[in-house]
C-alpha cells in the first residue's frame, strides 16, 4: 500500500489543494472524528481488505458518509 505522501505527490497541483480543502472542511472533520472515520482509518492502516470494506460500507450507510463521497466524487476521486 502507498504511503499519504506519495499518493499525494502523484495528484495534480489542483487536485491536491481541492483535497485538502476539503480535509480541512469542519463538517468532513467531524465525520472523520467520529467512529465511522477513525474505524475506516483503522481498517486502512491494518491492511485488512475485509476490515476495510466493512468500516467504509458502515460509513457511506451514513448520511455524512454519502455526502463525503458525493464530494469526492464531484473532485474526481473514486472514478476507475
Amino acid at each position: 500500500m502507498d504511503d499519504l505522501a506519495s499518493v499525494l505527490s502523484r495528484l495534480s497541483p489542483e487536485k491536491r489543494a481541492a483535497l485538502f480543502s476539503l480535509a480541512s472542511d469542519p463538517e468532513i472533520r467531524r465525520l472523520g472524528e467520529g467512529a465511522g472515520g477513525e474505524t475506516l482509518a483503522r481498517a486502512a492502516r491494518s491492511g485488512d481488505t475485509a476490515a476495510l470494506r466493512a468500516a467504509a460500507e458502515g460509513l457511506l450507510s451514513t448520511r455524512e458518509g454519502r455526502a463525503l463521497a458525493e464530494r469526492l466524487s464531484a473532485l474526481g476521486y473514486g472514478r476507475g
